[in-house]
């Protein structure tokens, strides 16, 4: 485990809360409907729409590496299996969502979750501090995981986004309707 200073063990904990609380909240909105969302439903129908093809498989994957990869980030628990999921899904949403708007957020680009990856590949690589519950229960995954971990994610994104192109034609007759 990692040692850190108190100062720095308590900037990491309010940072990592913050961002994992967020994003839990985030994807509670497509998994639940709570906070104003669509719930799993309304998420599966636009993943639908996007060209995610089983659109069920791909919102159970996204969903969760918000709800619950936020869930872990916060808590500073298994990590860095949260970091990773947190990282994976805001992969998705910065190439195959807000990559075309350019960066800015303001017209729906991908500032805000590349900001949100980052931050899920930084708990990953340097820890997540002595406030965390696995500081408090002793767990220490392999650091090897972290590697392994954001290769896969990279792979399984690109499946997503290679099997998700909707032919040409398919996309020219959906914007002409």
């Amino acid at each position: 485990m990692e040692s850190y200073t108190m100062e720095i063990s308590l900037g990491l904990a309010v940072l990592r809360i913050v961002v994992g609380l967020l994003l839990a909240g985030h994807g509670a909105q497509k998994l639940f409907g709570w906070f104003g969302g669509h719930g799993f439903a309304g998420t599966v129908g636009f993943l639908q729409a996007k060209g995610f093809k089983p659109a069920v498989l791909w919102t159970l994957l996204g969903t969760l590496g918000e709800f619950v990869g936020g869930l872990l980030l916060a808590l500073g628990f298994l990590s860095p299996l949260g970091s990773i999921a947190v990282f994976a899904s805001m992969l998705m949403a910065v190439l195959k969502f807000h990559w075309k708007q350019g960066l800015w957020s303001t017209q729906n680009g991908y500032e805000y979750p590349l900001v949100l990856g980052v931050v899920g590949l930084f708990f990953g690589w340097v820890g997540v501090g002595s406030y965390s519950l696995d500081a408090l229960l002793g767990i220490a995954l392999p650091g090897v995981l972290f590697g392994i971990g954001v290769v896969a994610a990279i792979i399984v994104d690109l499946i997503g986004l290679l099997t998700s192109r909707q032919p040409a034609q398919q996309h020219q007759t959906a914007e002409a309707a």
